[in-house]
């Protein structure tokens, strides 16, 4: 979750970049730069490390141009490096970028052999060359800029800058936020309103495909057809950037739309992406061969987490797992024989029950293993080994992108144990990897349908009880749903393995209750189509998600359908959580509820 700032200022805008930079730093980021036009040329200070290395660099070599972009990065293609840290640039152009271009290695492998040398190991450097070289064409930057954007796959956010061009910046954005701010006689481009928040209160933020031209008197906004279209500015009050909703009526609605975007954050955290192989941080160190059971322990939307990455860790590491509510596990004092790890997953890193069982196992001699949310909480301090979910700041109480961030991070543990322990083939991991990197697009493909979603969450609105079935990976993501619909719209609903259906819920179904059934394309996709025509034939209101083939293939092409994108079935909980989280969120918002703060309910749960 890179920081992005660009300002056409009136004055020279160096040190205002860095002071911009300094708001985004809760973001995280191990390298940063600036670049301004010093009489119209391109000019770079980049550091690495902490961006008092970088305004030491620029105390020593001041930059004096009225027209600069700044970054902050998480290192994703090549490691934290002052030659990888942004802005990227040829005598040309200079580009900031934040997410991931899935297709760069495609793109690179195009330029080399058009003979073009290249200086790092990043994905964005070959978004800078394919600009540089329809600029030495002699297309003008927006031409060129226009020529670029669709042969770029991925979640991302860019912002550009021209040598000679004093008056110019572009931006566009695909899946990760961007946003523009309003000045007098000075215009911005910033990742979020934070960034923006020393220079304007007046803010318009790029909808998803977007791109956008602006000069110090003009702003102009197209969309993903190169139309030219208007986008609403809003007067943000300074108290609310702290914590920004942009565009959207709540958090919640923000952080679903977050989600392409920390998720492929995360992923990328734990992926070598030039390489197609899990490669974990050096201080995420686990012997997984050596180990013959894994415990993971969680609350909540946490423990579902943990349910998915059992069949995980069991199908592609053959590491048998026990999964575990906390607050039972801390009690019933399980026996810790053998050679064990112990994962907790927790959002906040402060849950009661779950620091208790860590407490519990660190007693009983095991090693512990927290994937958490804040790095700097109790229980990332007193576990053996830490795997950050990078999600960022999670303000709705109800989980959506710390949730897909925490399955980002254990499905690429996963990985790597079935790696470790011989279970998975090199080919197998690429294969893995590659679904992986395709998330964040997906995620973006998913969002792109939430009208549709919307129009379904009207009817469910009125439901007293609805029923969620899934099998295989998707059974965890239907009892997420339950909760979800619960803790928002305070309806009743329950989630059950799809096969469990004929041993009881089925005699609650009639035509007044929603059977809302996940129906991904995988290895138990015919059962799930016969658990479907089972409710079908009680008549029951049945709510399909799955692709475009599903209803048709289950005879029921008159039922409500919530299509989806052909998804790996690896992967399938990351992209099925959206359409689960926006029905939620929609009926809730429909039913009049308090989305970000539903009742009796707290963020982070400190007590018993």
């Amino acid at each position: 979750m890179c920081g992005i700032i660009g300002i056409l200022g009136r004055a020279a805008v160096a040190g205002d970049l860095v002071d911009a930079l300094k708001r985004l730093e809760y973001r995280g980021y191990d390298s940063a730069g600036v670049a301004t036009l010093e009489n119209g040329v391109l000019t770079r200070v980049r550091a690495e490390g902490k961006l008092r290395n970088l305004a030491d660099r620029l105390a020593a070599h001041p930059l004096h141009g009225t027209t600069g972009i700044g970054h902050t990065r998480w290192a994703t293609h090549g490691r934290p490096t002052e030659q990888n840290a942004h802005p990227h640039a040829t005598e040309r152009v200079a580009v900031v970028h934040n997410g991931i271009i899935e297709n760069f290695r495609e793109l690179r492998d195009e330029l080399a052999a058009e003979g073009v040398h290249f200086s790092t190991q990043t994905d964005t450097e070959v978004v800078a060359l394919l600009v540089d070289q329809a600029l030495a064409r002699g297309a003008p930057p927006v031409d060129a800029v226009r020529e670029v954007l669709p042969r770029l796959r991925g979640a991302f956010a860019l912002a550009f800058l021209f040598a000679g061009e004093d008056d110019l910046l572009i931006g566009a954005r695909s899946g990760a936020p961007l946003a523009v701010g309003y000045g007098d006689g000075e215009n911005y481009l910033g990742s979020d309103a934070l960034a923006l928040a020393p220079f304007t209160d007046r803010i318009s933020y790029l909808d998803d495909g977007d791109w956008v031209v602006l000069s110090r008197a003009q702003v102009t906004f197209f969309d993903a057809g190169n139309r030219q279209v208007a986008r609403p500015v809003s007067v943000v009050a300074p108290g609310a950037l702290l914590a920004d909703k942009g565009n959207f009526s709540h958090f919640m609605a923000k952080e679903i739309h977050e989600q392409p975007e920390v998720v492929g954050r995360t992923i990328a955290h734990y992926v070598d992406l030039a390489t197609g192989a899990v490669s974990l941080p050096e201080n995420v160190a686990i012997d997984f061969a050596s180990l013959d059971r894994l415990v993971i322990v969680g609350c909540g939307t946490a423990y579902y987490a943990g349910t998915i990455a059992k069949y995980w860790f069991e199908q592609l590491a053959g590491l048998p797992v026990e999964i575990d509510v906390a607050s039972e596990f801390r009690y019933r004092e399980p026996p810790l024989a053998g050679r064990g790890l112990a994962l907790f997953i927790s959002q906040s890193g402060e849950t009661a029950d779950t620091l208790a069982s860590l407490r519990y196992t660190t007693q009983g001699g095991w090693p512990s293993l927290a994937v958490v949310n804040v790095p700097t909480s109790t229980i990332a301090r007193e576990s053996t080994v830490v795997a950050p979910t990078l999600a960022g700041p999670e303000i709705g109480v109800a989980s959506t992108k710390a949730f897909t961030c925490q399955l980002a991070v254990l499905l690429s543990l996963a990985i790597h144990a079935g790696r470790a322990r011989g279970v998975l083939s090199a080919e197998r991991e690429q294969e893995l990897v590659a679904a992986l990197v395709g998330i964040p697009a997906l995620m973006t493909r998913v969002l792109a349908r939430e009208g549709d979603i919307e129009v379904v969450a009207r009817d469910l609105a009125r439901a007293k009880d609805v029923l969620y079935l899934g099998r295989g990976l998707s059974y965890p993501l239907a009892l997420e749903g339950a909760l979800k619909l619960k803790e928002l719209s305070y309806i009743h609903a329950e989630g059950y393995a799809a096969g469990e259906l004929k041993h009881g819920p089925i005699a609650l179904i009639d035509e007044a209750m929603p059977v809302i059934v996940l129906a991904p394309r995988d290895g138990v996709f015919e059962k799930t189509v016969s658990n479907v025509q089972e409710v079908a034939a009680r008549g029951g209101n049945i709510i399909l998600i799955g692709d475009r083939s599903v209803a048709s293939e289950a005879g029921l092409a008159g039922e409500t359908a919530i299509e989806m994108p052909h998804v790996h079935p690896a992967v399938v909980p990351l992209i099925y959580a959206l359409p689960v989280q926006l029905l939620s969120y929609h009926t809730a918002r429909v039913m009049g509820k308090d989305v970000d703060q539903p009742r009796n309910l707290a963020k982070s749960v400190t007590v018993e």
